[in-house]
């Protein structure tokens, strides 16, 4: 029987990734370490933790989140707040903050994720209609950087860089942070004057150090990921350059508010907690996806990266072949939610996302890719990104739902 093969081979995987999930235990306590040294420095206190209303005016509890952060990302400040609904619009704040007509926009890493398309071009109020040029580069075909090419367009002096921490929707891996290091510290020799910023949506407490550290200008991503341990009920952050950060800002409320106002209502408690606990849910996230990338392996699909490779995110590549069997991957993942299990995912139409996309999110809170999740869009090659996992047994009984899901529509 299916079931029972599959049963017996996630034995043999589990006790073949013992070893790297004992690495992973390593970072795990390196990280929450530095979390809970920050809590410490920022004198985090009861009162704290409660929100406020109307204008915000004079949140202590807001300041000290923020202190936690800056802190933790090696950052001159931040911004955290629930009135930031995604990482794209976490980074849609930097964009808007720091460019102006006539400036130029680089990436280095082909197209950005789907949604940032929008931003970047083709869309009423996008970068494009503002007057900003858009330069890209693509990847050479083994995936890494062409050098050359980045020391020329790095001369036509753009006025930022976006860099993307994890792979996104193309088969493509994410960058570690010493290749995010090198690549940063050759935009500044190059051109100190252009500001560095980094799309670390999925990326963060997956190593050591995040990007401000290692001399990102800016770097952006959502609370409903990595950073909110599972808990935050919605909202991003932007962390860096204080001067930066103020431009961030501004976008978010209006030029003279800034980081000044923003209720944080009955949030505060949950995403101080969140972040607490965002080391530990992220290194179960990591665990399942190490156990994911050898299970599938064994099955005979590729994946992205494989199992024993460095990870710049928490996302795992697997790669179907064929959307039938990408649906059924999906389907059996949602199936093993706790949250909808009994919902049928379809590939559908989503606003920022040039093709359908079919998401599995049988989450606690709607969209949550801490939370086991898969989703992709249905194009070549046919790809599941898998993410999450609040427990990595979750995430290993998630593996196997779809692994019979697939194995059974491929009969």
């Amino acid at each position: 029987m299916i079931a029972d093969r599959l049963d017996s081979l996630a034995t043999e995987v589990i006790e073949e990734v013992q070893a790297l999930w004992r690495r992973i235990d390593g970072l795990v306590l390196a990280n929450q370490r530095r979390v809970l040294e920050a809590f410490r420095a920022a004198r985090v206190s009861d009162f704290h933790l409660r929100g406020s209303t109307g204008y915000g005016y004079g949140d202590a509890g807001r300041e000290a989140l923020e202190a936690v952060y800056a802190e933790v990302f090696a950052a001159e400040a931040a911004l955290v707040r629930p009135q930031i609904v995604s990482g794209t619009h976490a980074l849609a704040l930097c964009l808007y903050g720091v460019l102006r007509p006539g400036d130029k926009l680089l990436t280095v890493q082909g197209r950005p994720y789907d949604t940032l398309e929008a931003i970047i071009g083709g869309e009423p109020g996008s970068l494009a209609q503002w007057g900003i040029e858009y330069l890209q580069l693509d990847l050479l075909p083994d995936g890494g950087l062409a050098k050359e090419a980045v020391l020329e367009a790095l001369a036509l002096k753009p006025r930022a860089v976006l860099l993307q921490r994890a792979g996104g929707y193309s088969w493509r891996r994410g960058l570690v942070l010493k290749e995010l290091g090198t690549l940063i510290s050759l935009i500044k020799e190059q051109a100190p004057e252009t500001v560095v910023i980094v799309d670390n949506c999925y990326g963060e407490f997956v190593e050591t150090l995040e990007p401000p550290a290692l001399g990102a200008d800016l770097c952006a991503g959502s609370l409903i990921k990595n950073p909110g341990g599972g808990i935050a009920p919605t909202g991003g952050y932007v962390a860096g350059r204080s001067e930066l950060v103020d431009m961030a800002a501004n976008r978010l409320t209006a030029p003279g508010l800034g980081r000044a106002v923003g209720p944080t209502l009955d949030c505060q408690r949950l995403l101080f907690e969140g972040f607490f606990l965002a080391p530990h849910f992220v290194a179960e996230a990591l665990k399942g996806a190490v156990f994911a990338a050898r299970f599938f392996e064994r099955l005979g699909f590729d994946v992205l990266p494989r199992f024993d490779e460095e990870r710049s995110d928490i996302v795992q590549g697997i790669r179907l072949g064929a959307p039938e069997l990408l649906l059924s991957f999906c389907r059996g993942i949602q199936g093993a939610s706790p949250v909808d299990a009994h919902v049928r995912p379809e590939g559908e139409a989503l606003p920022g996302y040039r093709d359908a996309v079919v998401m599995a999110a049988g989450t606690f809170v709607q969209g949550a890719s801490l939370e086991l999740t898969a989703d992709a869009p249905m194009r070549e090659p046919y790809a599941a990104y898998l993410q999450g996992g609040l427990s990595k047994e979750h995430a290993i009984l998630g593996a196997l739902a779809a692994a019979r899901a697939v194995l059974r529509s491929e009969k």
